[in-house]
């Protein structure tokens, strides 16, 4: 347990960013599901729109270094890979 006043309210604190951090990489991983469900059932227009869509939230969230960078590009081609071996 925090003894000082600082250590007490960064425990705090860290709750609290450790919750919102969470809500954002899950918003991700849904976002990826997304696209993997749609590449999934063979739709190659649904799938390259939903991309479009879960690239900016993977983005945003490596950005905000919730993510390495290098882990958001994997993911991006990963799914572009699979998108275009639809073909």
């Amino acid at each position: 347990m925090a003894n000082s006043a600082q250590a007490r309210k960064r425990a705090r604190q860290s709750i609290k960013q450790n919750q919102h951090n969470s809500s954002l990489r899950s918003e991700m991983r849904t976002a990826i599901k997304r696209v993997a469900a749609a590449i999934k059932a063979g739709d190659k227009a649904a799938a390259q729109a939903v991309f479009r869509e879960s690239t900016s939230v993977v983005d945003s969230i490596a950005d905000k270094k919730i993510i390495h960078k290098n882990k958001a590009a994997r993911h991006k081609s990963r799914l572009s890979a699979a998108i275009k071996a639809m073909a």
